[in-house]
């Protein structure tokens, strides 16, 4: 009772004193909001000059003073890169190799980081940091390997050639292992009790659990399989086969005149991306978080 007397006798004493502190409050997240809006139009800058640039047709990006916003929106770049380039060629080519790699990815790191995780083995802390070390050696060291190897498989100017160097990654393989870390053993030991083999419990009580790691490394192979144009331009031999992040490179010296036409290109090669971050950012955080409590 002393207690609750006194703070009533404060908020008498000092009725602006709860107004106040909200007062700042506000102040204080609405001076955050701003840095954080202007941070992210820094961040953005690029993108968006670039999505002015595609929307200017006919004019000189690099005058003096330089072209930042549109004087008035046109879509023209958009529908003449589309006739000269044959997109859709290029998006099915893009797609059936990102699809390709994320399958590989998904499917590989998870058999390989399963065992790692809840098997215990001799060695096994020696495969891991084997694994581990093996990051830091640059990819494109490895490159003329893979070309050797993928020649000697006979798989040269094939989408199987350009997906299967990258079809595992140590990144993702060290990702899955600290997301079925996180995992409870009850699960495991379940599945073991009503005399489940361990494929079916990896298949159908642990991997279920793990979607958000699955999920991260979804998105982090169409991003990578999507953009990737150096590998494709060294293995495919036909243009005709290039995906669009290779196509756009191949082709951008035959119409480098046109700076607009090439921001139209890039803008249709991006957005697919940033459709699928947009639908897949909460499972991301989630498997990122996962990962990390793993």
């Amino acid at each position: 009772m002393p207690a609750q007397s006194e703070r009533r006798g404060e908020l008498i004493l000092n009725p602006t004193s709860r107004s106040t502190k909200q007062l700042i409050t506000g102040i204080r997240y609405t001076i955050i909001y701003i840095l954080l809006i202007l941070l992210a139009l820094f961040m953005m800058g690029p993108f968006l000059w670039l999505l002015s640039v595609s929307l200017m047709p006919g004019r000189n990006v690099f005058s003096s003073p330089p072209a930042i916003l549109p004087t008035f929106i046109d879509f023209d770049n958009y529908v003449q890169v589309w006739k000269f380039m044959s997109f859709p060629r290029y998006i099915s080519n893009t797609v059936i190799i990102t699809a390709l790699g994320v399958v590989f990815n998904i499917l590989l790191s998870s058999l390989t980081a399963y065992p790692l995780a809840v098997f215990h083995f001799k060695g096994r802390n020696i495969v891991f940091s084997l694994l581990i070390a093996t990051m830091i050696i640059p990819s494109s060291t490895a490159m003329i390997v893979h070309y050797l190897t993928i020649q000697a498989l006979h798989l040269g100017n094939s989408f199987l050639g350009v997906v299967l160097p990258a079809a595992v990654s140590v990144f993702n393989i060290f990702l899955m292992r600290q997301t079925f870390l996180g995992v409870p053993s009850d699960i495991r030991d379940s599945g073991k009790m009503d005399g489940a083999s361990e494929l079916r419990i990896f298949w159908q009580l642990v991997l279920p659990l793990v979607k958000p790691g699955i999920a991260v490394i979804g998105l982090l192979e169409v991003m990578a399989f999507w953009n990737n144009f150096l590998w494709p331009i060294v293995v495919l031999e036909d243009p005709g086969k290039y995906p669009l992040a290779a196509a756009l490179t191949y082709l951008n010296g035959q119409f480098s005149y046109n700076f607009g036409w090439i921001a139209a290109g890039t803008m249709i090669s991006v957005t697919p991306i940033i459709v699928v971050f947009l639908f897949t950012q909460r499972y991301y955080m989630e498997g990122i978080a996962g990962a990390i409590k793993g």
